[in-house]
């Protein structure tokens, strides 16, 4: 896979994080002549889906364009552990300041692309589609989403602006789902509007109200066989509520079209990297 993604990195983001760690001065830079040139390799510690190579590169070339970095691998490939992930070489003080929050974004994302792929693959076969969340890390959104994408999943709505999701609150607030729903297609007709249903009968409720999406929560296996039956083709059907990796091939076989994981963006456990630096003598 080759995506480009130089579009989704925001380099006014990427200031606020060098910001983070860097303030006003790098100190320990100090301690090294300004002219000395050193050369740098990544390695990844364990297996992993390489993501978030422009985020990389971004803080690089905001902290010294004349760097240079080769990648070794393909954004989207698959890395054994113990492989050089790409190569630098340029001044010192800039390549060992860049150092944490290069490796703190190339991990994190990569992270979420590799959970990602966990989830694609075991769907690999089937018409169901993996979704994301809104439970992603503040700041993150598009970097994380598009890492979801990266490790073979896709996206629900980016956000409040984009679509309409009709949760229990929304409902309790409008009076009915019916009522609900009416008010979403006089408001946004033109967007995706999606009610969730805690029972069939919500589920009925929701058919009757011409809704093309309906989000099964915490349905049972025997109740998302008899939501499929029940719609016929009529509304999409997505389920969501703490689905783990191991229930995924179960939800898939009860023909459902989507299933939402929020832990694809919100439990993520950064890729364990490593930097090895040497000075040019």
């Amino acid at each position: 896979m080759t995506t480009s993604c130089s579009d989704i990195v925001d380099l006014k983001a990427i200031d606020r994080y060098l910001e983070e760690d860097l303030g006003p001065l790098d100190l320990t830079a100090l301690i090294l002549p300004p002219e000395t040139i050193a050369q740098g390799t990544v390695i990844t510690r364990e297996d992993m889906v390489l993501c978030g190579r422009a985020w990389f590169d971004a803080v690089y070339k905001r902290l010294d364009p004349t760097l240079e970095i080769r990648w070794h691998f393909d954004e989207g490939a698959t890395v054994q552990k113990e492989q050089t992930l790409c190569s630098l070489k340029g001044f010192a003080r800039p390549l060992m300041t860049g150092e944490r929050t290069a490796l703190n974004l190339l991990q994190t994302l990569s992270g979420t692309a590799t959970l990602s792929r966990q989830y694609a693959e075991a769907v690999r076969g089937t018409p169901v589609r993996i979704l994301d969340t809104r439970k992603t890390i503040p700041g993150l959104r598009l970097a994380q989403k598009y890492a979801v994408r990266c490790g073979g999943c896709e996206n629900h709505r980016l956000g409040l602006y984009d679509a309409i999701l009709i949760k229990e609150n929304h409902i309790e607030a409008a009076g009915s789902i019916t009522q609900a729903l009416a008010a979403a297609m006089r408001s946004s007709a033109a967007v995706m509007i999606e009610v969730e249903v805690e029972t069939l009968k919500e589920l009925e409720e929701a058919l009757i109200g011409g809704c093309q999406r309906i989000l099964l929560d915490e349905f049972s296996l025997e109740m998302m066989r008899e939501a499929v039956a029940m719609t016929k083709g009529k509304a999409a059907l997505e389920v969501s509520g703490n689905v783990t990796l191991q229930e995924i091939p179960a939800i898939a076989a009860t023909g459902v079209d989507y299933i939402s994981i929020g832990a694809l963006t919100k439990n993520i456990r950064a890729i364990d990297l490593s930097m090895r630096v040497a000075l040019e003598r």
